[in-house]
């Protein structure tokens, strides 16, 4: 008989977290920005993401999932571009 144990579980058990996201609901130009987008206009429409994430139910799981994939597009987690880099700067700095 197989030893089924070491197996992974289903996919959707590792990502049906998703489904509570206050994202899917949402406009997702929202989340991310287009080409050549800069200074306030970028910003406003960041922080409009970030007003989302900061009621969204998820918003540990989303951020740490774009973390540990190192997401580079896009607001994830209430943080932006910028912000997750810094945060895996600083992850980095007291690892070593």
């Amino acid at each position: 008989m197989t030893e089924i144990s070491r197996l992974p579980g289903p996919v959707m058990d590792l990502w049906e977290w998703q489904y509570e996201g206050k994202c899917r609901d949402a406009d997702p130009t929202l989340f991310f920005h287009p080409e050549g987008e800069r200074g306030s206009a970028r910003r406003r429409r960041a922080e409009s993401a970030k007003a989302i994430c900061a009621t969204c139910p998820v918003l540990n799981e989303c951020r740490e999932q774009s973390l540990t994939v190192r997401e580079p597009y896009g607001v994830w987690g209430g943080l932006s571009e910028e912000e997750r880099a810094a945060v895996l700067s600083e992850r980095l700095r007291k690892a070593g």
